[in-house]
C-alpha cells in the first residue's frame, strides 16, 4: 500500500495526535501527516473549503454553522461532515486574568473570544450569566486560537477566556482563575474530525485509516497504557510541568470532559451546542439544524 499524505489542521496541537505520530502510528498505516495550526476557526474553514486541509480537528459547532447558517463568518454554506467525535471538550473551562479574583470585576473588561459567533464563545457567555454577568456587562474581542488567548489572558490583553486541551492547566500554573466548566451547561461535544467530501477513493481510505488511528491511541490514552509517552509528549508540546501534564492526562480519562475513545456522537451533547446558539445567536434555520443533527456524519456515529 502506498503511503497517501493527510494535510491536517488544528487550533491547539491534540496530545492524542502527537502520540499517534510519536509511537509511528500513522507511518504504520501508511499516512504521513502534515500538521498546521490555525489562527481562528474562519481561517480553519476557509482552507478547509479550499483543499488546504484533507481533516480538521474542530469544533463541532463550526460544523453546524459552516453546514447549515449562512450568517456563519464566511457567509457561505459548505458541505462538510463529521468523521467521528474526539473529545468531550478536554477541560474547556472559562478563566480569569491572575489580578482578577472575582467574577464581578469582569464588568467593562474585555472577554476574549475566537470568533464572537462560535460555540466555545456561547460557553464563555453562558459561564458568565450563571456568575451573574450577561452581555452587555462585558466587551467582546476576537483574539484568535485558544494558545493565543491563553497566553493573552496572562499577560493581561484580556481579563476572561475560554480555554481547554492544557491551555486551562498551563494558564492556572501562572495564576490564573478558574470560573466555570462547559460540562455545568449540560452533556458537551468538544472536538470532532471534519472534512470535506471527496471522490478520491484513495483519499477516503486514508482518511479512515487516520481516523482508525486517532480513536486507537485514544482508547489507550483513556486506559493508562501511554502513560509515560503521553506526559513526555504533553510536556514538550504544551510547555506543561509534570503536575500538570498529568492533570492533563486525568483529563483525558474523565467522562464528562475527556477524550471519546469509540469516536461516537452524543444527539444530547449535539442538542446542548443548538440550546447554546439559541441562547446567544437565535436564527430562523435553528430548527432545520436541530432536524438534521443526523446529516452530520454516517448513522453508525450517533449514541442518545
Amino acid at each position: 500500500m502506498a503511503i497517501t499524505s493527510l494535510r491536517v489542521g488544528f487550533f491547539t496541537a491534540p496530545l492524542v495526535l502527537h502520540v499517534a505520530e510519536q509511537l509511528g502510528r500513522f507511518a504504520d498505516a501508511q499516512l504521513a501527516i502534515d500538521q498546521t495550526a490555525v489562527v481562528s476557526s474562519p481561517a480553519q474553514f476557509t482552507s478547509l473549503e479550499a483543499g488546504e486541509f484533507d481533516v480538521v480537528f474542530t469544533s463541532p459547532d463550526n460544523v453546524l454553522a459552516y453546514r447549515f447558517l449562512p450568517d456563519n463568518p464566511l457567509g457561505r454554506l459548505l458541505d462538510v461532515t463529521i468523521l467521528a467525535g474526539v473529545d468531550r471538550g478536554l477541560g474547556l473551562s472559562l478563566w480569569t486574568r491572575p489580578e482578577l479574583n472575582d467574577v464581578g470585576e469582569l464588568r467593562d473588561q474585555v472577554v476574549a473570544v475566537d470568533v464572537p459567533q462560535s460555540g466555545f464563545a456561547f460557553v464563555a457567555f453562558a459561564l458568565l450569566e450563571r456568575a451573574g454577568l450577561t452581555p452587555g456587562n462585558y466587551r467582546v474581542e476576537s483574539l484568535g486560537s485558544t494558545p493565543r488567548r491563553a497566553k493573552a489572558l496572562v499577560e493581561g490583553a484580556c481579563a476572561a477566556t475560554i480555554l481547554n486541551a492544557g491551555n486551562e492547566l498551563w494558564a492556572e500554573g501562572r495564576g490564573c482563575h478558574f470560573v466555570g466548566a462547559a460540562p455545568d451547561l449540560g452533556p458537551y461535544l468538544g472536538t470532532v474530525l471534519a472534512a470535506m467530501p471527496t471522490d478520491d477513493a484513495a483519499q477516503r481510505r486514508a482518511r479512515e485509516r487516520f481516523v482508525e488511528v486517532i480513536l486507537a491511541t485514544s482508547r489507550d490514552l483513556v486506559t493508562g497504557a501511554l502513560d509515560e509517552v503521553a506526559l513526555e509528549v504533553a510536556s514538550r508540546t504544551l510547555g506543561l510541568d509534570d503536575d500538570a501534564s498529568r492533570a492533563h492526562l486525568a483529563v483525558l480519562r474523565n467522562a464528562d470532559n475527556g477524550l471519546i475513545p469509540d469516536g461516537s456522537l452524543s444527539r444530547a451533547a449535539l442538542t446542548t451546542l443548538v440550546t447554546l446558539r439559541r441562547q446567544f445567536r437565535d436564527h430562523e434555520q435553528l430548527d432545520l439544524v436541530e432536524r438534521s443533527l443526523d446529516d452530520l456524519s454516517t448513522p453508525d456515529r450517533f449514541v442518545a
